[in-house]
């Protein structure tokens, strides 16, 4: 029977793991769905988001005067 540690970790089973597809690597969320409930969900992977990392990395139009300049 699994338990909740001292540092609030708790490990699960590996059949029950196994049975809901989740693999070693796999990212997920982690969720209370109220009293007495959490779910565990493989993340999805938002791939708009992992791109948004670089917004705001140049100033706007920086890249077009690099750019620019590369062809004089």
């Amino acid at each position: 029977m699994p338990k909740i540690s001292s540092k609030h970790q708790i490990t699960l089973p590996v059949d029950a793991l196994a049975r809901a597809g989740f693999t070693v690597g796999d990212d997920v969320t982690i969720e209370a769905e109220g009293p007495d409930t959490i779910v565990v969900r493989r993340a999805q992977r938002d791939l708009d988001a992992a791109f948004g990392v670089f917004d705001g990395l140049y100033e706007p139009g920086y890249l077009d005067t690099l750019r620019s300049e590369e062809r004089a």
